[in-house]
């Protein structure tokens, strides 16, 4: 069956994540660090100025389950939208600031949850030390946000090219600025394209500052090798405990950053959402086509975002094993019928023909059971307190 992550530290030990020790943000009503589960993140690629466009794309995000959106505001008229934009978000919005201070000030007056800004390049002390009041008097956090690709050029000339030196010495010299000003709610990134160069920066950062750390590779690429590239080097990281708050950058569709940052969380057992599917890359002795069942599986359950598991699997040479830790399976077997499993345990045969729909209403099933037994447990904690 299904276990949090903390359950299943406690029975196999060889899975424990110690987290990283941080302090505590907050973007918006999200905690980012500490204690606080690890959020996931994607960001608009919408003309900001159009916000009938922009909150439409937040709308798929909220619904794939993002955590925090993060909207780009590099002109006035983007500010502007950002108003109405922050109005209409249900999740936490980070407006992306280069350069401009003014739009920093804007977007924290427009209702940006935390401003993603490199304070070192927004201008001289007066400037930065209004955006920073503009943070503080409308309750927003910060981003530091060090890319390889644009880093400082004293420091490409002092390092000679992009290194984890390099990168964290950026951070640094920003989060040092922050400090002078009483500012403590920031979190930072140390992002590169390339993985070795990303895994080894945010190692460094982890060890030189207490904040939360928003980890990614940036401009990973496609949707396949941005996935793979990602998930190597933040798996690495996670696996390491180094990581509070998650975006995949890939060049596709923004939701399937959500989809690939959730996927990535519930591999390490860091975080669950929807129905984690297990299931075999089939061979002759299936019993059922599995890739095409799988493929339409995914897609009948994409709206479960309630944690639980399914095996699909062709045959009982792994079908019975797999089932025994999954809270829903099916076995291939012989004569056109397969095995159902519920809870670990044989429940009973089931006809090749019809087991999609019958998988589907099973899932759907465990989901309100599962839903009204958590519903309950929290009235109970409630009715306690």
């Amino acid at each position: 069956m299904s276990h949090d992550a903390t359950e299943l530290g406690h029975i196999r030990p060889w899975r424990t994540i110690e987290r990283r020790k941080c302090r505590q943000i907050r973007v918006g009503s999200v905690a980012v660090g500490g204690d606080a589960p690890i959020s996931v993140q994607s960001m608009t690629n919408t003309p900001t100025s159009d916000a009938a466009a922009t909150i439409d794309q937040i709308r798929q995000l909220e619904e794939a389950g993002a955590d925090i959106v993060r909207v780009s505001c590099p002109d006035e008229e983007s500010t502007a939208a950002f108003r109405t934009i922050a109005r209409e978000s249900r999740v936490p919005l980070v407006a992306d600031i280069h350069f401009h201070y003014r739009r920093g000030i804007e977007a924290a007056e427009a209702g940006a949850a935390c401003l993603r800004i490199n304070p070192g390049n927004i201008g001289s002390p007066d400037r930065v030390r209004e955006v920073i009041q503009a943070a503080k008097d409308h309750g927003c956090s910060m981003r530091i946000g060090v890319n390889a690709g644009s880093l400082e050029k004293e420091l490409l000339e002092k390092y000679g090219e992009p290194c984890p030196d390099a990168m964290v010495e950026s951070a640094l010299n920003h989060a040092r600025i922050l400090q002078d000003h009483d500012f403590h709610e920031f979190k930072i990134s140390v992002k590169a394209s390339d993985p070795f160069l990303t895994v080894a920066a945010y190692h460094q950062l982890a060890e030189a500052i207490d904040c939360p750390l928003h980890v990614g590779v940036t401009e990973a690429g496609p949707l396949r090798t941005g996935t793979i590239k990602s998930s190597i080097a933040m798996g690495n990281l996670l696996w390491a405990g180094i990581g509070d708050t998650i975006r995949v950058s890939l060049a596709a569709d923004p939701v399937e950053e959500i989809k690939v940052g959730f996927d990535i969380l519930k591999s390490l057992g860091l975080r669950h959402r929807g129905v984690n599917i297990i299931a075999c890359p089939s061979c002759a002795r299936q019993g059922f086509n599995v890739i095409e069942t799988v493929g339409i599986l995914e897609e009948k359950l994409a709206h479960i975002s309630t944690p639980m598991s399914l095996s699909i699997i062709g045959c009982v040479v792994n079908g019975p094993g797999e089932a025994l830790y999954t809270d829903i399976g099916f076995t291939g077997g012989g004569a056109g019928s397969g095995m159902v499993y519920l809870n670990g345990k044989i429940a009973h045969k089931q006809a090749n023909e019809g087991m999609v729909d019958k998988i589907v209403e099973m899932v759907e099933q465990k989901a309100e059971e599962l839903n009204a037994a958590r519903a309950a447990q929290a009235t109970a904690l409630e009715a306690a307190e």
